[in-house]
This record gives C-alpha cells, sequence and structure tokens, in this order.
C-alpha cells in the first residue's frame, strides 16, 4: 500500500505540473515538519552553484531513498524534525553564506528547491537583495 503523500508533497507535485499558486508552496514549506539528516554534529547540506542546501524530506519514505545512496551502511539515519519555517528564518541565515532548502532531492520527479531569494529566506540573507554577506552593525 502506497503512503498517503504529506501536504507539502502534494503542493510540490502540483506546482511541478504548474497547478499551484508558488507563494502557496511557500508556506506549506513553511508550516511543514521537515526531516533533516544529521552528520557530523550538523544538518545534511551539500554545495553546489554557490549556494549550502540544507536537505530536508518530507516523510521517513522520502528520507529512505535519500539514505540509500548517501547513509551510513546498514546503520539508520540520524535525523531531526524541524519545522521548514525555522530552517529557512533561522537555521539559514546562522551558516553565513548563501544557503537555501531542498526538499525531497531523492524523490524523482518530487523535489523542490526553495533558493535564497527574499520571500523564502529572512531578507538580510536573500542573495536578491544586494546585502547578502554584508556585516551587519
Amino acid at each position: 500500500m502506497q503512503q498517503p503523500r504529506t501536504a507539502l508533497a502534494q503542493r510540490i507535485a502540483e506546482r511541478r505540473r504548474g497547478d499551484d499558486d508558488p507563494r502557496a508552496l511557500v508556506g506549506e514549506m513553511r508550516r511543514s515538519v521537515l526531516l533533516v539528516p544529521v552528520a557530523g554534529g550538523g544538518l545534511w547540506s551539500v554545495p553546489s552553484g554557490g549556494v549550502r542546501w540544507i536537505c530536508g524530506f518530507t516523510d521517513e519514505a522520502a528520507l529512505a531513498r535519500f539514505a540509500l545512496y548517501h547513509g551510513p551502511g546498514d546503520q539508520p539515519m540520524d535525523y531531526a524534525a524541524l519545522l521548514g519555517a525555522r530552517i529557512v528564518d533561522e537555521i539559514v541565515p546562522a551558516l553565513g553564506e548563501p544557503a537555501g532548502l531542498a526538499v525531497d532531492i531523492a524523490t524523482e520527479d518530487g523535489s523542490m528547491f526553495f533558493p535564497p531569494v527574499v520571500g523564502i529566506v529572512a531578507d538580510e540573507v536573500a542573495v536578491d537583495t544586494g546585502r547578502a554577506g554584508e556585516v551587519r552593525p
């Protein structure tokens, strides 16, 4: 039996089909609890294209698909359950570099990237304001 999709996974599918408002997708991401793998004492992230992407998953099945390729062998993968808003409002700004959120990256036709831009991350770290990386008094 197939596990029902989370509300965020459903919104991602709708957005990928072009059937959803991007603001509704961002709102759903902010309200959703995401499973973020923990490795080396920190949250799992990968640098790509000048952005550090924190990897989050909508459910354990999506996390398990990722763990097949990136997990610690036959050991369970440790993870933190974090609200999407906490990731983009608190964790991303604390990284000190352009960072965003990559959701369900191991789900074929189901991944979504939330880049470090205004409306997704805190304005002071958004790359499209021209202020990212500035030292603030």
